[in-house]
């Protein structure tokens, strides 16, 4: 058998509550006390935000998906993004000088896979003639949801990057991840014959008449 890439989780979590909190810190991989409120704790924090976020799409594709292999694939990618936000997390919550050779982080090859992924879903795919309102399926809009959850923890980690350093690969993935959920929520309406909600600007309420 070949070697693991990463190491595996070393965890033992006996106890939830510990207090240790209480004073609005926490710790990093590392042991180093911080603010909870730290750039890098705001960074991952939101990152593991997304990752609930995507759980929830990847139940919703799960329940929904019968006889549609297109969707039950899609439920497969979202539970390999999902290991795949948990490694980012490893790498965003431990400082440069603590990383170890094997410890979880992303890589090249997350990013090319998903750049695949999107290629494939947007063959299939109009063009589009305006902006996409989120909510034509449940399942679209709950990518979008992801979409944009993903979006802020981009902003966050750039704001992070200002003053520490983070694996750029970090941030090329949750680009790369944005745009796919994006591709996908548009995807999900074509494999299910729902069309799309496209924004227009004089559907507002001063572009019509008066009642």
């Amino acid at each position: 058998m070949s070697e693991k890439t990463f190491d595996e989780p070393r965890l033992a979590l006996n106890r939830i509550y510990t207090r240790t909190g209480d004073r609005g810190e926490t710790h990093l991989a590392g042991g180093q006390r911080v603010s909870k409120d730290d750039p890098r704790i705001c960074a991952y924090g939101t990152v593991d935000e997304l990752n609930a976020f995507v759980g929830l799409v990847r139940t919703t594709a799960e329940s929904i998906a019968g006889t549609s292999a297109e969707l039950a694939n899609l439920a497969k990618i979202l539970k390999r993004v999902q290991h795949e936000l948990f490694n980012l997390g490893s790498i965003l919550a431990t400082l440069p000088a603590d990383v170890h050779p094997k410890q979880a982080r992303i890589t090249a090859a997350e990013i090319e896979r998903l750049e695949r992924e999107i290629d494939r879903a947007n063959e299939s795919l109009a063009p589009l003639r305006s902006f996409v309102l989120p909510g034509g399926s449940r399942l679209e809009a709950e990518l979008h949801v992801a979409r944009t959850v993903c979006r802020r923890a981009e902003r966050e980690l750039v704001g992070l990057m200002r003053e520490a350093e983070v694996p750029p690969e970090a941030l090329h993935y949750l680009n790369r991840l944005s745009d796919a959920l994006f591709v996908w929520s548009r995807w999900v309406n074509h494999l299910q014959g729902v069309e799309e909600t496209l924004w227009q600007p004089n559907a507002a309420a001063s572009g019509q008449p008066r009642e």
